[in-house]
Formats: C-alpha cells, sequence, structure tokens
C-alpha cells in the first residue's frame, strides 16, 4: 500500500513538471535546456508507469531492467540539458559513449542469466557518476550562473548520487526498496525543482534586461547616450523644483551645431556619428551634475542650467560651451572644425513651460544664425554675441 501510493504520487508530480518544462521551453529564446528535462523526467515518469504496469505480470527481472533502462535515460537526457544551461560546450559523444556502455551493459544482463546485484553495481556507478558529474559542472559554473540556486542544484545532485551508491541495498533487504524509492522520488523532485526555479530566474533576468533596454531606449539618445527629447520634459519638471527658492533660476540653452552638414556629407554618416557623440562628450564635461544634457534632434542640442543665482553665470556658461564646441574634432586621424549657434531663455521671465522656453531659445539662436552663425543670444536682449566677443568679454 504504502509502494502504491509513493510511486502513485511521484508519477503525478513528474508528469506535472514535465507539462512545467515543456511549456518553459516553448517561451522563445528560451535556454534549450529545459527542453531536455521536459524529456527526461518523461522518461522518469513512464519508468514508473512501467514499474507499475509490469508489476504481478513480467518477471521481476524484466521489470527492473525495463525500469532501470528509463532511469538510465533519464540521466542522460538530465545531463545534456544541463551542459546546453550551462553553456559548457562539451560535444555530447562523451555523454553518449558511456550511455551506449550502460545500455551494453543492460543489454548483457538481460541476454545472459548474470545476477541482478552484479548488474545493479554497473547501474549504481552510472546513475551517481551521472549526476557527481552534474553537482561537479554546476559548482564549477556558479559564477557564470547568476543567482544561488545553481548550487542548490549542485548540491541536490551531490546527495542523490551519495543515495544510489545504496541501490544494491534493495536486493538484499525488501524494506529498503520502498523507503529508497520515497528518498529516491524526493530528492528527484527537489533537484527538477531547483532546474525550474534556475530556469525561472533566467527568464526574469531576461525580462528586467529587456525593460531596462526599453527604458533606456525611451529616455536616451541611442547615439550619444545623453537625454533624448521625452525624457528632458520630466527632467525639467525636477529642475523647476530646485528653481522655487527665490534667488534661484533656470536657464535653458538651444544649441544648433554650425557647419556639421559639410562634414556629414563629405565625410559620411559614420564619422558625422563620432563628430555628435564627441559634442556629447564635450557638453557632459562642460555641465554640471545637476544641469541637465539633451540632443533633441539631427545636430541640435538643449543644455538646461540649475539653480543659477546670477545673470552673469549665464554668459560665463554660454562662453563655455561655445569654446568647447569650437575645438577641433579628431576622428581616424581627420580634424573638423565646428561651431555653434545658442539661443538662450530664462524661465520664469520667458516661460513657465519647457515647450515655451524652447521656442524662446530656438527664436534666439535663429538671431544668431541670421548674424553670422557661431555666437549666443538671450531671448529678448539686443543683439547676439560672437564667439569672437564672446572669448573678449
Amino acid at each position: 500500500m504504502l509502494f502504491d501510493i509513493v510511486h502513485t504520487s511521484g508519477t503525478v508530480v513528474y508528469f506535472i513538471f514535465v507539462i512545467l518544462f515543456w511549456w518553459m521551453s516553448r517561451v522563445p529564446r528560451t535556454d534549450p535546456g529545459a527542453g531536455w528535462w521536459a524529456c527526461a523526467l518523461l522518461s522518469m515518469a513512464s519508468a514508473r508507469l512501467l514499474l507499475f504496469a509490469l508489476e504481478g505480470i513480467a518477471t521481476p527481472r524484466t521489470v527492473t531492467l525495463t525500469y532501470a533502462a528509463f532511469i538510465c535515460l533519464e540521466k542522460v537526457l538530465f545531463v545534456l540539458g544541463l551542459i546546453r544551461f550551462l553553456k559548457l560546450g562539451i560535444r555530447d559523444r562523451w555523454i553518449f559513449g558511456p550511455a551506449a556502455l550502460m545500455g551494453l551493459w543492460t543489454g548483457v544482463a538481460w541476454l545472459t542469466p548474470a545476477s541482478l546485484s552484479a548488474y545493479s553495481i554497473g547501474l549504481t556507478a552510472f546513475n551517481a557518476a551521472a549526476l557527481a558529474f552534474a553537482a561537479a559542472c554546476c559548482l564549477r559554473q556558479r559564477h557564470a550562473v547568476s543567482g544561488r540556486l545553481i548550487l542548490v542544484t549542485a548540491l541536490v545532485s551531490g546527495v542523490l548520487a551519495l543515495h544510489w551508491t545504496t541501490f544494491p541495498l534493495a536486493f538484499f533487504q525488501a524494506h529498503w526498496r520502498i523507503i529508497g524509492l520515497a528518498i529516491g522520488s524526493a530528492l528527484s523532485l527537489v533537484l527538477y525543482l531547483s532546474l525550474l526555479a534556475n530556469v525561472l530566474q533566467q527568464l526574469q533576468h531576461r525580462l528586467l534586461d529587456a525593460e531596462a533596454h526599453a527604458l533606456e531606449l525611451a529616455y536616451y539618445d541611442p547615439l550619444t547616450g545623453l537625454n533624448n527629447q521625452n525624457y528632458l520634459g520630466k527632467l525639467f519638471e525636477q529642475a523647476l523644483l530646485l528653481a522655487t527658492r527665490p534667488h534661484h533660476f533656470v536657464a535653458v540653452f538651444y544649441i544648433d551645431l554650425d557647419n556639421f552638414k559639410p562634414i556629414n556629407d563629405s565625410a559620411g554618416h559614420r564619422t558625422g556619428d563620432e563628430v555628435l557623440k564627441a559634442v556629447a562628450r564635450r557638453l557632459k564635461a562642460c555641465t554640471r551634475s545637476t544641469d541637465i544634457s539633451a540632443r533633441i534632434g539631427g545636430d541640435e542640442f538643449i543644455v538646461v542650467a540649475t539653480q543659477l543665482e546670477q545673470n552673469a553665470q549665464i554668459d560665463l556658461i554660454a562662453r563655455k560651451l561655445l569654446a568647447r564646441l569650437s575645438e577641433d574634432i579628431t576622428i581616424e586621424g581627420a580634424a573638423y572644425t565646428l561651431g555653434a549657434s545658442i539661443g538662450i531663455s530664462l524661465y520664469p521671465a520667458h516661460g513657465t513651460s519647457l515647450t515655451a522656453l524652447i521656442e524662446a531659445a530656438d527664436a534666439a539662436m535663429y538671431q544668431v544664425k541670421y548674424h553670422g552663425k557661431h555666437g549666443y543670444a538671450i531671448h529678448g536682449r539686443d543683439g547676439p554675441r560672437s564667439a569672437e566677443a564672446a572669448s573678449a568679454a
């Protein structure tokens, strides 16, 4: 009665795990180990069903050898799945070789009247070796697999390998057949539960990485790494919180690069992209940690300077930006010279929304373009200042 309970419950749980691993294997880009483990569990469940179906019909020898053949197949599939999950790069023939020898050993036991207790020695050695090998692989790759769950798999594999060494006792002590089966079933379930947890954890990391990548695409310019226009609005709202103090204000610098189009057309888009990356690095170097730098178009950038206290700081920042953007940019041994036309608007003098401030700064920038480029202008002030005049100030 106890044997039937252990056997039936174990078989049902194995089939549940088969469905779970098969379902996991159907998820796109899931590690292929899940599919192999589904097949391994199917082999183990089949062994249990045959053990129950053949009981009382076939000879004990036939029942034992049939059960052993499916259990050995389960270990082969288990190890093959683990090799793929851990990305060990071990050739399958190193696994199929010992499996073929075990199959030959089973065939000899089936065709000859050799004692089953003698056969059990080879069966024990094969299963214990497969589980010990799995434990060693998990320990070796514990740093390559995120999380500590793989250590659980290593531990249970090692314990199950030790448990297999007691298998021959079933031929000498009848009560050990039920006890050993119950212990082996419990350890096997824990083993595959740990594998399932590893697969789920891998999927979780994939989802988190995909989410982080999606957020990066949503908030950052993929070429320069600066904030993009979508994220600029949220950052600006945060900047306004810092500008609510009576003596603080915010300045928006609308930067349009001069002479970028000829470089892009003559040297190619790849060189143009490298120039834009260099510009982004210079903008980061010219601004403080509390300021905001963003790319909003092909060669158009926004710098939001926060926590300003004096109007003189605006001219200082503008001159600094012009000086850095006027320096030659060297790409693959060739030097390229840019300039910049910068329009500036102030919060709250020229608007209380980012859209209004960008429009005001854009209008000031076009004043600079109209008067010969390479300078800066503050919205509402008399005329732009050229780079030469700015450097002389």
